[in-house]
């Protein structure tokens, strides 16, 4: 009798349990949507940001400035100001410098939803996932599918490994492609005009394993560079010009690593998939989102692979969690969108190309780099280049050094020296924000026009 109670008991305990969960999930999942809970004034706090109004020329963000009360302000773009940037401040400098993507800005304006994360507070905490790896084997095979669908890059039987920007991927890359015994260090090359970084890096870091070298072209007819180790970084699209490289340096003790960060539709024809032993991507070039820092290499050799891994180990201990959760997220919401944000930004760069070089035509003072057509696959058709930036040679005699000439007409870019080349050449970005832009095209339209240089139109 007394067992037969306590199972009556248990009974009713199991059911009055059920029934509880069951009205707690009604509860919170009412019209087929969930109801928020924890997540909810984490929501709210977001939207209200958002928001914000900044009148277009600026935005205000969660961890941006404050004013007396606690109050966030926009954080304005260049030559704007004022409480909601609606002040344009006349006469400013065109900030045509720096490689800020904010052109995409816009388009993920337009998707919001799709790109939108709220994380919680116990959120990946360990330095590793499941104890094993430092990298996200689900954020993997996100790159993967961008890769297959762009048709940019061979992945399949290829390891891939994360870094913070593909700055930290192309440092570990020549770490890994660096002999390991050997009373010489291997040199490293890059070719005029080249990519500073890859100079400056690479003298930061030098070592017993590897020194920066200089222009290839400088060792290409050496006869004892067949039996020197080398290794070549090879920038393509390249930056500055946007033109499409290929190695110099060939051989069994010659190394390439292809910096493939703008090899995508928005930048450039993808003649064909790239299939390289080293090839550095990052996600900065392709969704905007350079304050994530998150780059990544597509390896064909497993000891390369495992040398890199060894080298982010001891440099960092892997890559923020929060940084490979937010690419898995905008990388998903690339595949859904489908060709969206290649058409969005392809369109942005070929329209700012075109404004560009219809500016400069209007006098033979300056010159831009060469745009040859060639076949895109991914839009199967002939196409030109929609560089990243220009790279804007000044043709009269006394203009020796561009940069000042520029900045004399309240223009400022990034000197040709550093890239390698003449000071008769400098940098412009093209991919910063439309007002950093249409800015940008006054100021050298006003140079051009109220210069005594000969007309040509």
């Amino acid at each position: 009798m007394m067992k037969s109670i306590v199972s009556s008991k248990y009974l009713a305990c199991l059911v009055g349990s059920i029934i509880l969960n069951l009205l707690f999930i009604i509860n919170i999942y009412v019209g087929g949507q969930w109801k928020l809970s924890w997540s909810l004034g984490a929501a709210i706090e977001a939207e209200t940001v958002a928001a914000i109004y900044c009148s277009g020329h600026g935005r205000a963000y969660l961890d941006g400035l404050v004013v007396v009360g606690n109050k966030l302000v926009c954080d304005c773009n260049t030559c704007f100001t004022g409480p909601d940037c609606s002040q344009f401040i006349p006469h400013c400098t065109a900030n045509a410098d720096g490689g800020d993507p904010l052109f995409l800005e816009p388009f993920w304006m337009q998707h919001l939803a799709s790109s939108a994360l709220v994380v919680a507070g116990w959120h990946q905490m360990s330095y590793t996932y499941g104890g094993k790896s430092f990298f996200s084997k689900e954020l993997a095979k996100v790159v993967r599918k961008v890769h297959a669908s762009v048709g940019n890059a061979v992945t399949q039987n290829r390891f891939i490994i994360f870094g913070a920007g593909s700055t930290q991927v192309l440092s570990a890359a020549v770490f890994a492609l660096s002999p390991e015994n050997t009373s010489s260090p291997a040199k490293v090359v890059t070719s005029v005009p080249y990519y500073p970084v890859d100079k400056q890096q690479t003298q930061y870091f030098s070592s017993q394993k590897f020194k920066y070298e200089g222009d290839a072209y400088r060792w290409n007819n050496r006869s004892d560079c067949s039996s020197t180790n080398m290794i070549e970084i090879v920038t393509s699209p390249n930056n500055p010009d946007g033109q499409l490289k290929k190695a110099i340096f060939h051989g069994p003790n010659v190394k390439t690593i292809y910096d493939h960060a703008y090899y995508w539709p928005h930048f450039t024809p993808i003649p064909a998939p790239s299939d390289e032993d080293v090839m550095v991507f990052t996600l900065s070039k392709l969704t905007g989102h350079a304050g994530t820092r998150l780059g990544w290499a597509v390896i064909k050799d497993e000891t390369v692979f495992n040398r890199m891994m060894i080298h982010m180990r001891m440099n960092s201990m892997g890559v923020s969690k929060d940084a490979q959760l937010r690419a898995f997220k905008l990388l998903n919401a690339v595949l859904e969108e489908g060709t969206g944000i290649f058409n969005f930004a392809y369109q942005t760069m070929k329209s700012r190309w075109e404004r560009l070089v219809q500016t400069v035509s209007l006098s033979n003072r300056f010159s831009l780099q060469e745009n040859n057509p060639q076949y895109c696959t991914f839009y199967n058709k002939v196409r030109q280049l929609s560089p990243a930036y220009a790279w804007l040679k000044c043709e009269r005699e006394e203009d020796k050094d561009c940069y000042a000439v520029l900045e004399a007409a309240n223009i400022i870019g990034r000197q040709g020296n550093l890239f390698g080349a003449e000071d008769g050449y400098v940098r412009l970005s093209l991919v910063r924000t439309q007002d950093d832009f249409d800015i940008l095209i006054e100021r050298l339209h006003k140079l051009i026009t109220e210069g005594d240089g000969d007309k040509t139109m």
